[in-house]
């Protein structure tokens, strides 16, 4: 398996915080040294904690397949896929967690939250399921993708949930994986690539779509699906075009049945090359980068926030908080900064504002509501560790709603179905997150610290927050 993104340990003195590299052993500190600081969070509006434990690492509670429970529960999980249905139902898709057992493993289990209760839809309640192709392009009772995370996921129009790659259990080998699925209703369709790991890119000719083009296998990669139904992936972590494994700035499009790479380097660990803020030109592209998030808009632009990777000088892979919108022909660098690491810039709660900005983050889990504005929450972010800051983008400015403006908070849960403006979702990266109908935003599970303090473990908490 390719190195990951390290997840970084921070301790808290006196309101000093020291960062140390990961793999570092830290001494027994004085309990009155082991407390983490907290600071008020803005109170624009409340949260609710729905499902689940506040208890990291539970087993999941699986119940009958089809069965809707109130006692049932995904495991505790991280980077699961997600999209909401055009019923209104929020579905959850794998990532690396807990099964039925206790077992931590890939998870390839499908569920549905139905606005009260979670029902388990497919898959295995075990974890490292190998996956069920069945044949290309035909939906079936039987095919399920492999156990996997760090794939890559978007919804469509119809309220279908695609997925691309990420690492996991193909057929019957295990690692980087290409293929693209789609669940229909309760049925999952394999599209496009092989059903086994380790696939190579093929570029082709840039703008030229293909038989033989394939991104490759790959993970930590950028989904959207435009107006016209078509599936766009960028960049992430995996082999480029040499074979040599390292972060991508390649734009690809699948138009239903074949791939076409659209811009950036087949090669990896690029610049990014920003040009003037707020204009498009055709040499602009996003450095290379995994764990961005993004949407797309009513105009059908692609847009890409931040993420793990290289800046206009090629110092990383760290943290970004670069904002760019891609018009179908050209990308043009928004807001944000061309360097790594940059702090945010808060303002007032509630309140947009020109120089707002969110710091510079990945392993944030990101949605968009029904009036087409953008939301964040939380990830790994430069100088903060995780966090919980919840951030809105109009399309014009950045406008910081909710959560702290340090990081390492624990979750402060109050009773299970009740609001509170005290309730506080901990501070988490890797999560999944939904709008539903009412424009009220849901966050699920990922790695973070609980209602006791606990640290970067797996949650399988439901929160949401109503502005």
């Amino acid at each position: 398996m390719p190195p990951r993104p390290k997840i970084r340990a921070w301790v808290i003195l006196g309101g000093l915080a020291l960062l140390a590299p990961a793999c570092v052993e830290f001494p027994i500190l004085p309990l009155a040294l082991r407390a983490v600081l907290y600071l008020p969070v803005a109170p624009t509006g409340q949260w609710t904690w729905h499902a689940g434990s506040d208890v990291n690492d539970q087993p999941g509670i699986y119940g009958t397949q089809g069965t809707p429970a109130t006692g049932n529960t995904p495991g505790a999980r991280m980077m699961p896929g997600y999209g909401r249905d055009s019923y209104g139902g929020l579905w959850l898709f794998g990532g690396r967690g807990y099964d039925s057992t206790g077992a931590f493993g890939e998870m390839n289990d499908t569920w549905r939250w139905n606005g009260s209760s979670w029902v388990w839809v497919k898959g295995s309640k075990l974890k490292n399921a190998p996956g069920v192709y069945g044949t290309k392009g035909a939906a079936a009772e039987a095919n399920i993708p492999g156990g996997r995370d760090v794939w890559s996921c978007a919804t469509d129009g119809f309220g279908r949930l695609w997925i691309f790659g990420g690492n996991g259990f193909g057929a019957t080998t295990s690692g980087e994986l290409s293929d693209l699925w789609r669940l229909d209703g309760a049925n999952w369709v394999w599209l496009a690539g092989t059903n086994e790991a380790g696939a190579l890119p093929v570029h082709g000719t840039p703008g030229v779509a293909a038989a033989a083009n394939t991104p490759g296998g790959r993970e930590q990669a950028l989904a959207w699906i435009d107006p016209s139904g078509n599936f766009w992936l960028f960049g992430g972590y995996g082999p480029d075009s040499t074979g040599s494994f390292g972060h991508l700035n390649d734009l690809w499009k699948f138009d239903g049945s074949m791939w076409t790479w659209i811009s950036g380097s087949s090669l990896k660990e690029q610049s990014g090359v920003y040009g003037v803020q707020g204009t498009p030109n055709a040499a602009n592209v996003p450095g290379a980068r995994s764990l961005s998030r993004g949407w797309t808009d009513a105009s059908g632009n692609l847009w890409l926030f931040g993420g793990y990777g290289r800046d206009s000088v090629g110092a990383g892979p760290l943290h970004l908080n670069d904002l760019w919108k891609y018009d179908g022909a050209n990308w043009t660098w928004v807001k944000g900064a061309n360097l790594i690491s940059q702090p945010g810039v808060y303002g007032t709660p509630g309140v947009a504002a020109t120089g707002n900005t969110p710091g510079a983050r990945f392993t944030h889990t990101a949605a968009k509501d029904s009036a087409g504005n953008f939301w964040l929450m939380g990830g790994d972010v430069a100088g903060l560790a995780t966090t919980n800051d919840v951030w809105r983008f109009d399309g014009s400015n950045w406008t910081w709603m909710t959560g702290a403006q340090v990081g390492s908070q624990g979750g402060t849960y109050g009773t299970l179905g009740t609001p509170s403006p005290v309730n506080q979702p901990g501070s988490r990266g890797y999560s999944a997150s939904w709008f539903d109908a009412a424009g009220q935003f849901w966050v699920f599970g990922g790695q973070g610290i609980d209602s006791g303090g606990v640290v970067l473990q797996m949650l399988n908490d439901l929160w949401r927050y109503s502005p």
